[in-house]
């Protein structure tokens, strides 16, 4: 992993900027609800994944895709365009960035209540400013899903 010291200054900025950018959500206390084990979880992750048959990713995309759980692996592609990270770990075993074989061992060993129908991918790159009202629209879907954990996954 790069250190930001090692990054040259316009690079530098540009990674600090997207910090400043982040807005202050105070101090949020844990939501109550029921106990993990009667919980229905669903993924978020920022690894860029999409459906082989889905539009890619594209730069500055903040918009996310809808993958089914009982997807197979190999119909799962990473599209993120950014270049800074290192995507074997993902091309050996999806589980390193989305971990749908270990949230379904969870359900099946009674951890969690089930896995959602139903996860998400952003690509991690987009300003969260763009990103946010494309969230919120997501919170409705998990909503209607009746999803009340996520595991998030940032890549």
């Amino acid at each position: 992993m790069a250190r930001l010291a090692d990054l040259p200054e316009w690079e530098r900025e540009h990674h600090l900027a997207k910090i400043r950018d982040l807005p202050d959500f105070g101090p949020t206390p844990w939501a109550a609800g029921p106990p993990l084990s009667e919980r229905r979880v669903a993924i978020i992750t920022t690894a860029g994944l999409s459906l082989r048959s889905d539009a890619p990713f594209t730069a500055g995309s903040a918009d996310y895709r809808v993958l089914p759980a009982d997807t197979p692996a190999n119909d799962i592609v990473m599209s993120h365009v950014s270049v800074n990270f290192d995507r074997t770990g993902f091309q050996e075993d999806v589980n390193v960035v989305f971990p749908i074989g270990r949230l379904h061992e969870l359900a099946r060993d009674g951890v969690i209540g089930a896995a959602a129908g139903f996860h998400y991918s952003f690509m991690g790159a987009a300003s969260i400013r763009a990103i946010e009202p494309q969230a919120q629209g997501l919170a409705r879907l998990l909503h209607q899903d009746k999803v009340d954990a996520v595991v998030l996954s940032p890549v």
